[in-house]
């Protein structure tokens, strides 16, 4: 039986995760598409206003990012982690000032650095938990990343 080598499969997970979050490669992103790159142009205003109807702002995008990466580094980190109000994130962000929006944005960058340091961490793949849980990272993260940026672009198609 072939077995990946977890070397590999770390190297690869982080490849992912800095496409979706710092600087495009295209294996899935256009160039200049990454989540930090799209969110240099954000305004606290455009990241106060809600998506549609019944949406959250793009700031609580951004802070719900951050919160599941947290999540998953806690809780990777400590089996005993207790379950987390995903709701909150949700109803609690809203209006947002440039200082929060800076505040908010700085989160999400520790957040990521943190799972990087957790992968860099991680020397073993153990079972699926792990491996999904690592993969999962990137699908949620690269999900709302679409959502921030068609939202976006329908903030500033309504604008023009």
């Amino acid at each position: 039986m072939n077995a990946i080598n977890p070397e590999h499969f770390s190297k690869a997970i982080s490849s992912l995760l800095n496409e979706t979050f710092t600087n495009s490669k295209s294996y899935y992103l256009d160039p200049g598409t990454s989540l930090f790159e799209t969110l240099e142009g954000i305004t606290a205003e455009e990241a106060s206003i809600p998506v549609g109807g019944k949406c959250a702002t793009l700031a609580a995008q951004v802070k719900h990012t951050a919160f599941f990466l947290d999540v998953v580094d806690k809780s990777a980190r400590d089996p005993d982690f207790p379950p987390v109000d995903w709701g909150e994130i949700w109803q609690s962000v809203n209006q947002v000032t440039s200082e929060e929006w800076d505040t908010i944005r700085a989160g999400l960058r520790a957040s990521y650095e943190r799972i990087l340091e957790l992968l860099a961490d991680t020397t073993d793949w153990p079972s699926e938990r792990e491996i999904g849980g690592a993969i999962a990272i990137i699908a949620h993260s690269a999900y709302h990343l679409g959502e921030i940026r068609q939202a976006l672009c329908t903030l500033r198609e309504k604008a023009d």
